[in-house]
């Protein structure tokens, strides 16, 4: 059943319970140029997130680990640039914060003072709470990121569905409830199984963001290169390409190349 969409001027941490509570859904994407981000902003996307996705899309690194905390406060500055109304949520990368709350602090801070950015996410449950809760003493908002951890990629080995056993569902569900209980404002479940996604939405009070999650949470998230059709190798059972753009853009630039090696561009009324 769809809901009627209030008016928000400027997405907040506050913002995303109260469309839990009336159970309006909430868009998210990613994002990290200041142009691209200035579209997502204007088509009315309730979050950005400047993810560490951005080592893949961005830097063409085969996973997220390589980014580091200039690289992330580099792309989260140029979104926040851009951003009007949507709520800019900056990924920690990988070595910024897992294995010290001090130096999670540290590396949260420069995020929220050099960049400008609305809130940190992390990946993980109880093994970094004490992290958490350091950047949360310190009034710096927290999304958390269950299931799927991709910074985890050579611990598991392989980035098939996560929790599909009893016994790593319960941990996921009562790391779930503990982000909650010390404060986190939303959560991040990937690549989990729908019904499991379903169930944990249902039991906490904080908005829910799915990526290969199911319908059954509160929102959802999607790599913008991937949506948007920039990037064509990568074709998951959860994504939903909108757009071509790999097969546009390609033709497009094939055209201009043709125009250019046989001087139809600039044409006459192209020139001063």
């Amino acid at each position: 059943m769809s809901v009627a969409k209030k008016d928000y001027k400027r997405i907040t941490t506050k913002t995303l319970i109260e469309m839990k509570e009336n159970g309006e859904k909430i868009s998210m994407l990613t994002a990290y140029d200041y142009t691209m981000a200035k579209i997502v902003d204007a088509s009315g996307v309730d979050v950005i997130l400047v993810g560490d996705s951005a080592s893949n899309v961005m830097a063409g690194h085969e996973t997220t680990l390589p980014i580091t905390l200039d690289q992330m406060i580099y792309h989260a500055s140029s979104v926040v640039r851009a951003a009007q109304r949507a709520l800019v949520v900056v990924d920690l990368p990988f070595g910024s914060y897992q294995s010290d709350p001090k130096e999670a602090l540290r590396s949260s801070i420069r995020i929220m003072k050099e960049s400008g950015g609305h809130a940190v996410k992390l990946e993980g449950g109880k093994e970094i709470k004490e992290s958490i809760k350091r950047i949360l003493n310190a009034g710096i908002p927290v999304m958390g990121h269950l299931g799927l951890t991709p910074q985890s990629i050579y611990k598991f080995g392989t980035y098939t569905v996560r929790a599909k056993e009893d016994a790593e569902a319960e941990k996921l569900i009562e790391d779930a409830k503990m982000l909650e209980r010390i404060g986190c404002f939303a959560l991040v479940l990937e690549k989990i199984p729908a019904a499991l996604a379903k169930k944990v939405a249902e039991s906490i009070s904080i908005p829910v963001i799915g990526i290969g999650a199911g319908s059954g949470v509160d929102g959802q998230v999607l790599v913008l290169h991937d949506m948007i059709g920039m990037t064509h190798e990568f074709s998951p059972r959860f994504l939903r390409r909108y757009m071509n753009l790999y097969e546009d853009m390609t033709a497009a630039i094939g055209q201009y190349v043709d125009d250019v090696k046989t001087v139809d561009f600039p044409n006459a009324e192209e020139q001063y």
